[in-house]
Order: C-alpha cells, then structure tokens, then sequence
C-alpha cells in the first residue's frame, strides 16, 4: 500500500508540474557587490558514455566553479541528456555536490534535452531538484541591482502566457535596476547552423523576434540588457542594437564547430569548454569567460574574453 501511494503521489506531482504555476519571483540575498557565474549545456549521465558528453572536463568546471564561490550559478538548460531518465539525475546529484557543499544558490533553466521522455517525469525530476522554483518553468530573480529573467524557450510562442509575462517585467523594470539578464536556452543570435557538420543549431524565429524586442527597449532603458543563452554547445558573444548576446553552452556536451567572423568578439576556433564569471557593481558589470585548456591530464584556466558594462 505504502509504494502505491508513493507511486500516486509522485503521478500527482508529475501532472502539476505540466501546467505552469504563478512565475516565481525569486530574491537572491546579496546585496551590491557580488559576483555570479553562468554555463550550461552540460549533460550529466553515466561517465563511461563519452560521446555525448565529456565527464572529466564537465567534472573540473563544477569544481572551479564551487572554488570560485559566486554567489549563485545560471545554468542554460540541458542539464542532462534526457529529463526522464532517473539515473542521469542521479549522476547530476552527485557530480554537482561540490556546488551545494559551497552554498551556492542554483538557478537553472529548462533545456530541450531537459523535456525529453516522459515530459511528466522529466518535469518532475528537474522540479524535485529545484524547490525554489515553486514548479515555474519561467521566473524572475532580483540580485541586488540586477534582475534576472528566466524563460523557458521550448513555451516561447508570440502572444502566449509567458512572453506577456516578459513583456510586462521589461515594460515595468524598478528604476534600481542597472542590468536585466535574460536566461534562456535557445539563441536569438548565433553563428551556429542546423547544416553544420559536427551539429549545430539555427536561431528560431521566436529567439530573433525577442531580440529585436530587446533592443527596441534598450534603446529607451537605462538598464543595460545581457542575454544569455546555450544550445549552442561552444561560447560566443556580439552586441546588437545595444544588447550584449552570449552563448555560453561549454559545461561538458560534445562540441559544436563555429565558423567565427572578423569583427566577432571572440574567434578562438574549435571547441570552447568554459563557464562566465561576473562581479557587479553599483552601475557597473564585468563578465570574465574562464576557458579550460587540458595540457595533457593537467587543467589550465585560461580567461580568453571580457568585457564592462555601465549603466546609462
């Protein structure tokens, strides 16, 4: 009886976590100055499958990043390779104990890999990990002079629930707010294409239409507008129309190949292991993306891009 009703409960659980609850509106604790991190497209599953992710590379970011100390993590989505799979979300406990050991506050959201399978599993597991949530597949966080909002890019359609709910958090940003960092996994701008050999994925339209909505605000706000993105399993960064674009998808997924340009923030070619670190200030941003370089068995953190925000 007692397994049944387990079995009852956790069914229960799976079908709330379907329907999107109020959007959580989260409150980080810190005050200015703090300092955050940010990566994601990771892949926790079994360390002996090394094709669709790198165990020992995704194994030295989490331990840097727990050494690093900031005050809370970002996380881009696709956390594992597939959201109903239990055992994948075992070897995302474990592997990311060092994070919980060090206190530091998670805030990941949804990827595509992360709703595969059973989507009433796949939500539970992902929402048993992450009670803070309150079940929201999209939500907010205030940190400080920071807002952060995340989405959910698989439920991103015009005119649906969440956009309104985006639109109105820009239209009505606090006047203390210097910057707003728009998480969410796919891309509004990216150099990676479906064609791509070695895979790679083109922007969708929802992502490019948010972008040109983005700017068209950053023209008349004071607050300085950085998105950050994944899906895209390497790092890139460009500003368009007044709004810093990142993707940041090298926390341990197989990487994707980037046909970078003259002009690009970033040109390292090949792959990009890396997480992005950043320290806030009153007015002021500076992200520092730490790039992991293997001399042989022995890791090398290398910072290979930065740049300063300020607030207008």
């Amino acid at each position: 009886m007692k397994r049944i009703l387990t079995q009852l409960f956790l069914a229960l659980f799976a079908l709330g976590c379907l329907a999107q609850n109020a959007p959580a509106a989260l409150d980080a604790g810190v005050k200015v100055p703090f300092s955050f991190d940010a990566y994601g497209d990771i892949r926790f599953m079994d360390p002996s499958n090394t094709k669709d992710s790198d165990p020992v590379r995704r194994k030295l970011i989490v331990e840097k990043i727990a050494a690093d100390k900031p005050a809370f993590l970002l996380i881009t989505g696709d956390l594992v390779a597939n959201g109903a799979d239990g055992n994948q979300w075992k070897v995302f406990d474990r592997e990311t104990a060092p994070l919980r050991d060090a206190d530091i506050k998670l805030y990941p959201i949804l990827g595509n890999h992360d709703l595969r399978g059973d989507l009433p599993v796949a939500l539970s597991n992902y929402f048993q990990r992450f009670p803070d949530l309150q079940s929201s597949r999209y939500y907010s966080v205030r940190a400080g002079n920071v807002l952060v909002l995340g989405l959910d890019s698989s439920l991103d359609q015009p005119g649906g629930d969440e956009m309104q709910w985006f639109d109105k958090q820009i239209a009505a940003l606090p006047e203390d707010v210097d910057f707003v960092v728009v998480l969410l996994h796919h891309p509004p701008f990216t150099r990676s294409r479906d064609s791509m050999v070695g895979g790679g994925h083109s922007p969708r339209q929802q992502e490019e239409d948010m972008g040109q909505f983005l700017e068209s605000r950053q023209a008349k706000a004071r607050a300085r507008f950085v998105v950050i993105a994944g899906h895209v399993h390497n790092y890139e960064r460009y500003e368009r129309g007044g709004v810093t674009y990142i993707t940041s998808g090298g926390g341990g997924a197989t990487p994707y190949m980037i046909q970078r340009a003259q002009g690009d923030a970033y040109t390292d070619p090949g792959p990009t292991y890396h997480f992005l670190h950043f320290d806030v200030e009153p007015g002021k941003l500076t992200m520092h993306m730490q790039k992991l370089e293997m001399d042989g068995k022995t890791p090398k953190w290398v910072e290979r891009d930065s740049f300063e925000l300020n607030a207008k």
